[in-house]
């Protein structure tokens, strides 16, 4: 409480005085509202796009640069959003996989003897800072029909430590129930399920510990591995202790019908995304889309493989037909983005960094990835057109991306620097 030298005394009044942070009122005065916090989105997509006309003449660059046929939906947005050519992960070798090393630039035969091999990507780099204060560290929204929509291995965008995948939510239904359904089953009960958990969770690590002498590298090397995946469920539970008395946020968009798909998919997820932000339930979101289904809510019935061999013809125009409308659904996410407000007046807008891209560009060629870049989060420098040096590192875009967040990764994946062109 304030003392008695922030009164003024007369012979018949005392007057208070007004809040002067010189004599100590600086915890009475009016709140500073705090800062709206970072967030990072991904949206990827397979099987490239149309080489011909989504991306932007490589002559016209910086600010002066114009949008592309492909990119044409986009046009509102134009000085909002940067696109960058010329990057490429070195290692990718598979030409139907858009996504799989898409965020982790990992040599998928790093590791000796095994035909398979990932690292952690770039959100999850990213969430293990930015998903200390929320619910979920992180959200990963995937499709039902990702292998037709030339995605590769995986279960999300997402690899995390060990470079094992992290699961997604493949429909609209199951992405709203895990944000905002509380669960109905009596707290009690959920603390005593939790601390089973617990419970076989220590009992299989003492077990695990006692069997560590006596064994080979190779042996060592793979229980390390599952010390680690025991080290990442114990994370998890910690998370679901932390909030398990905590309600989840009341939803701000109605439950979706279930059984979307392709465009109408793609539209509910996106609106999904925005609460999600919105809500601050988490910060950091991927999103692994659809294609085939995209391209059947089109009205085409050309397979998504055939479209992605395209020539002259029916196949080249149902490939310009999804970069039209990819372009407009993206258009539409960023008007949501921008016309959502923070506590502080600003837009949503302007503190997410969101990148949307594929590991593929076209047909089976795995150079110059298509690369889009907008939000105000990673303070990065938008309206640009930017054409590096051929076979950039995608993960320098990655890293660049981090730095703006406040993420001081030293490297990431195949990383050789920032993008000091992209900086703002």
């Amino acid at each position: 409480m304030p003392n008695r030298r922030h009164f003024l005394r007369s012979a018949s009044a005392l007057i208070t005085l007004p809040a002067l942070e010189s004599m100590g009122f600086k915890a009475f005065a009016a709140p500073q509202r705090a800062a709206p916090p970072k967030r990072l989105v991904f949206l990827g997509f397979g099987w490239g796009v149309t080489n011909e006309t989504w991306f932007p003449d490589v002559k016209k660059t910086g600010a002066a640069w114009e949008l592309s046929e492909g990119l044409n939906p986009l046009a509102r947005h134009q000085k909002d959003i940067t696109v960058v050519q010329g990057c490429s992960n070195k290692f990718a070798n598979e030409a139907h996989w858009g996504s799989t090393f898409w965020l982790t630039g990992a040599n998928r035969y790093a590791e000796p003897g095994q035909s398979f091999h990932n690292s952690i990507s770039a959100d999850q780099v990213a969430a293990a800072q930015l998903g200390q204060e929320t619910r979920y560290a992180s959200i990963q929204l995937s499709t039902a029909d990702a292998q037709n929509s030339g995605h590769g291995p995986g279960l999300s965008l997402a690899w995390d430590l060990r470079g094992k995948p992290v699961s997604g939510l493949e429909n609209p239904v199951a992405a709203y129930h895990r944000l905002f359904s509380n669960e109905t089953t009596p707290l009690s009960e959920r603390q005593a399920m939790l601390a089973q958990k617990r419970s076989v969770l220590d009992a299989v690590l003492e077990d695990a510990k006692r069997v560590q002498n006596d064994l080979t590298k190779t042996d060592i090397d793979k229980l390390d591995e599952y010390f680690q995946s025991i080290r990442d469920i114990e994370l998890r539970l910690g998370k679901d202790e932390q909030w398990l008395s905590v309600a989840k946020a009341k939803p701000p968009v109605a439950e979706p019908k279930p059984g979307l798909a392709g465009k109408d998919e793609i539209e509910v997820m996106y609106d999904l995304i925005i609460a999600a932000l919105q809500t601050d339930s988490t910060r950091v979101l991927t999103y692994r889309q659809p294609v085939g289904t995209l391209l059947q809510s089109l009205g085409t019935k050309i397979a998504p493989h055939d479209m992605s061999h395209y020539s002259p013809g029916d196949r080249m125009a149902a490939s310009q037909k999804r970069d039209a409308t990819q372009s407009h659904l993206l258009a539409g996410l960023l008007d949501k983005l921008k016309a959502t407000k923070e506590a502080d007046g600003t837009s949503l807008f302007d503190h997410v960094a969101l990148a949307y891209g594929s590991n593929i560009r076209t047909i089976h060629y795995l150079d110059n990835c298509p690369t889009l870049l907008t939000g105000g989060g990673a303070k990065l420098k938008l309206g640009h057109h930017l054409v590096l040096p051929k076979d950039t590192p995608l993960c320098n875009v990655w890293l660049t991306l981090l730095h703006g967040l406040g993420i001081e990764a030293n490297r990431h994946g195949d990383s050789t620097g920032v993008v000091k062109e992209l900086q703002a």
